[in-house]
């Protein structure tokens, strides 16, 4: 058991302490970075999982990374690629709706792709879900051109 961060050798406590919280194996240090990206943003536990699956599959992603307009769940600048993770899916309004059309239209027109995901698919489904965003990123690859 080590941290996923920086590789420390985890004891029972750090490890039970940040596997009951964040779901994630961390060493104290980073688990308190976490607790407060968590407080400050109302980050998603689920993004928190996502990004370190994204990690473990060699992906360099960014937790609340700030767009110009708004902090983004996880960024991968690499091929512009903004993923949101959904915990109010199920209670979608309209004027939720347009928001989410909002702040699409303003990704866009950044150049940036943003992707929503359910919470309960990351929860259920993670390592698919992991292989399914690494497809998204070969297709955005192809299409970026190289300067």
């Amino acid at each position: 058991m080590n941290c996923l961060e920086c590789n420390k050798a985890l004891d029972y406590l750090d490890h039970k302490n940040s596997m009951d919280n964040v779901g994630v194996e961390l060493c104290g240090q980073h688990f308190v970075r976490m607790k407060k990206l968590v407080e400050q943003h109302g980050t998603p536990i689920e993004a928190i999982q996502l990004y370190y699956g994204l990690k473990d599959a060699g992906v360099n992603a960014m937790l609340e990374w700030w767009d110009g307009k708004k902090s983004v769940d996880i960024a991968i600048s690499r091929v512009k690629l903004n993923i949101e993770i959904d915990t109010k899916y199920h209670m979608l309004t309209h004027e939720q709706a347009i928001n989410d059309l909002e702040e699409a239209m303003h990704s866009f027109k950044n150049g940036f792709t943003t992707i929503r995901i359910p919470h309960v698919l990351i929860k259920h489904y993670l390592k698919e879900t992991v292989h399914n965003i690494l497809g998204i990123m070969e297709g955005l690859r192809a299409n970026i051109k190289v300067i």
